[in-house]
């Protein structure tokens, strides 16, 4: 499971970067505005928090627990990475499979957040562009690092009763949900979503 980790571990980059304040709240009716809040939300909480701050794991994975999960529809995350499985899986595997999944990249992004905490990043926003038959949008960014070389990043979100919600990733040109749609239809061949479950927790357990 590198290759989307790898996605995933690259938009924590961007969201650890930001450096200036907005205060909106999570139904924000502009979804442009909702991405740099999601960001503010969770960089600031993690300046705030001492431990977060001095690079405990642990103290970050509940900052973003805490502060990010709320800015994203991650059932629908799951259920889209699932594919065709979704459907014949029990409520008992769906839920499980949830729960995995979330650990897993709450957990890489807590580390990739403690491990570049102290680097100085510059990224710009594009207006939210409507996708073709849907409600949803894609907020495109760009980020820059110390090396000036810059990484597309794109934001897809869904309208819900809750407003604005974060549930896939592009990174230059490969939807996150997508990539892990084939990971986890390769972990599924030899044992189902019970297959998948147990490549998740394994990974999980080696997180820590």
């Amino acid at each position: 499971m590198n290759q989307p980790l790898s996605a995933f571990a690259a938009m924590a980059v961007s969201f650890c970067a930001a450096g200036t304040a907005w205060a909106q709240g999570t139904k924000s009716a502009n979804p442009d505005e909702f991405i740099k809040t999601a960001i503010e939300t969770v960089v600031t909480a993690a300046k705030q928090d001492p431990a977060a701050r001095d690079g405990d794991i642990n103290a970050t994975a509940r900052v973003v627990e805490r502060e990010f999960l709320p800015y994203t529809d991650f059932e629908r995350t799951t259920r889209l990475a699932l594919g065709p499985a979704w459907g014949s899986a029990t409520p008992e595997q769906r839920q499980t499979v949830f729960q995995e999944f979330q650990r897993l990249l709450v957990r890489t992004y807590a580390l990739q957040l403690t491990q570049i905490r102290d680097q100085k990043v510059t990224f710009r926003f594009d207006r939210a562009q409507p996708v073709a038959k849907t409600s949803d949008v894609v907020v495109q960014s760009e980020v820059r690092g110390a090396s000036d070389d810059a990484l597309k990043v794109g934001y897809r979100l869904g309208k819900t009763a809750a407003g604005w919600k974060i549930y896939d990733i592009d990174m230059m040109g490969s939807w996150a949900i997508v990539v892990y749609r084939q990971q986890f239809a390769t972990a599924m061949k030899n044992g189902g979503v019970d297959g998948l479950i147990r490549y998740l927790k394994e990974h999980n357990a080696r997180l820590g």
